[in-house]
């Protein structure tokens, strides 16, 4: 199989789908892979690295979606990309269509059978591309929100450790997933005061142990969301449901009441937040003011982390590579019904609920 390796055009987005170990790695297994110029070169990765590892380095980002039976990429397409696309390609990616309209009308035009890192499940239903991802932005997640707590950013002026004689500040993290936890981590680490919330009291039970009664931890409730959010400095958005949009928790009359200064970090922005006030920002403008409250709701987080990003990526996502070039998608989703699930478009139809529910259009199982 050919493997076409784009080069990432979102916002400072400086991941690569791919490392030069991972090529090398796909070339011996008999495939051939495709990258346009400098694809790498924001991860710290040269054409030449890529060339060793025996890639053919394209004249053009044209050149690789011709040549390529599956497109490989790190974030969504964008509608530009889109048009580049034939009835047939495979597009291996994280998708997140849910909260895309455009793109999703785009691609079943094209007839794209679209795969999404963030819906594919392993055998324990864990969410083996998606955890990579989840657990950086998690834990940048709480020092981009301290550093928008500094006043010079229109922060409250709040240091997250406290120092002797000053209350450290209060952070409330929605979610006790992947996100939620790794966020728990590095707050907990710098020294705030932590309140997780989560719906799955097992979960709570699960890092309350861990933590030692350090944190705070909290069962879903309207009651128990409002009271947190309005008292905290720092609020972190890190509920998600696979491939649906996510619930609004923080509504906008809750967000009102929130103190001046404070901050929001929506990590759940990829699915539409989990606060009612979140829209879509990037790197280049990360953040908007709603309320007196600063919002930081990037889309792609862990793009200007890019080296770690990149390898962490890779080597969740290259099994799966392997498999679906060795036995081609059909083969592969028949062996592998968790590889089935992160089929989110097919033949020009919506393979996966939640994306067909956020639509408003039909759903049709491949299995």
């Amino acid at each position: 199989m050919v493997i076409g390796v784009p080069r990432e055009i979102k916002d400072h987005e400086y991941r690569v789908s791919l490392t030069p170990e991972g090529a090398a790695t796909l070339q011996r297994s008999g495939h051939e892979v495709w990258l346009e110029p400098s694809a790498g070169l924001g991860s710290g990765f040269s054409d030449d690295e890529y060339r060793k590892a025996g890639a053919t380095i394209a004249n053009s980002k044209g050149e690789v979606f011709k040549n390529a039976d599956l497109i490989l990429k790190v974030k969504e397409p964008l509608l530009s990309e889109c048009q580049l696309f034939r009835p047939g390609q495979v597009l291996f990616t994280y998708l997140h269509l849910a909260s895309l309209p455009d793109v999703t009308k785009a691609l079943l035009s094209n007839k794209v059978t679209a795969i999404a890192y963030e819906t594919t499940e392993s055998k324990d239903g864990s969410l083996p591309m998606l955890k990579p991802m989840s657990e950086i932005a998690g834990r940048m997640s709480v020092q981009i929100g301290a550093q928008y707590l500094e006043k010079i950013h229109g922060g409250r002026g709040v240091l997250l450790g406290g120092v002797p004689g000053a209350q450290p500040g209060r952070v409330v993290v929605l979610g006790a997933g992947i996100v939620g936890s790794s966020a728990t981590r590095i707050a907990v680490g710098m020294g705030a005061q932590v309140t997780v919330i989560n719906l799955d009291v097992e979960r709570l039970r699960y890092l309350d142990d861990l933590y030692c009664g350090r944190i705070v931890t909290l069962a879903v409730s309207p009651s128990t969301i409002e009271e947190a959010v309005c008292s905290a400095d720092l609020v972190i958005g890190a509920v998600l449901i696979p491939g649906a949009k996510a619930p609004k928790l923080v509504s906008q009359s809750l967000v009102s009441r929130m103190k001046p200064g404070s901050v929001i970090v929506d990590v759940a922005v990829d699915q539409g937040g989990c606060v009612e006030t979140t829209r879509p920002t990037t790197h280049s403008e990360p953040v908007y003011v709603v309320y007196g409250v600063v919002h930081y709701c990037v889309a792609n987080m862990p793009g200007i982390v890019p080296h770690t990003s990149t390898y962490a990526l890779t080597n969740a996502t290259l099994p799966y590579l392997l498999q679906l070039a060795g036995d081609g998608v059909d083969r592969a989703i028949q062996s592998d019904p968790g590889l089935a699930k992160g089929i989110n478009l097919k033949d020009g139809k919506i393979a996966h609920r939640g994306v067909a529910e956020a639509h408003g259009l039909p759903f049709t199982p491949v299995l």
